[in-house]
């Protein structure tokens, strides 16, 4: 079995949207085993370094606060609740992404319910503060659940001519 089978640009871009999914899983168990592994002064050193001489020219940089106060949080209060939401995201993340890529009949009503719930946290994240990357990720989402109901009834339909 082929992991990757495109015939139309849907199929190309249901692809890509998997990967990139997988690539998210990835990243979210590297940097859940970071948070992990990571002392908490060295976050707070590295965000005070990386925001040093921007806030220096500028004490209100948006990206530079946004950096310094994430860092704070994390290494004052998200510590573990960062580390086991970004493990067990990313687990669930590969393991569906790899299920996908693999044509395995189960991984899609999975995939199409846990993505959905992602979704839904999604859209109240952008209810109680819009952002345009939280707008642009959900638009995203929200294509890539369609995409994968439309791979689902594909393969369901292939499965059902084969037999």
């Amino acid at each position: 079995m082929a992991w990757f089978h495109p015939k139309t640009l849907l199929d190309k871009t249901y692809e890509i949207g998997i990967a990139i999914k997988g690539i998210d899983g990835l990243l979210e168990l590297i940097g859940g085993l970071l948070v992990l592994v990571i002392p908490r002064h060295t976050i707070l050193q590295l965000t005070d370094h990386l925001t040093r001489n921007e806030l220096a020219n500028d004490p209100h940089d948006f990206m530079a606060t946004h950096i310094l106060h994430a860092g704070h949080s994390l290494a004052d209060k998200g510590h573990w609740f960062t580390a086991i939401f970004l493990l067990t995201h990313g687990i669930v993340k590969v393991g569906l992404v790899t299920a996908l890529l693999l044509q395995k009949h189960w991984a899609y009503p999975w995939a199409i319910v846990i993505l959905g719930l992602f979704l839904i946290y999604q859209i109240y994240l952008l209810i109680v503060r819009t952002t345009l990357g939280m707008g642009f990720l959900t638009v995203l989402d929200a294509v890539i659940i369609f995409l994968v109901w439309r791979e689902w009834r594909q393969v369901k339909a292939q499965a059902a001519a084969a037999t």
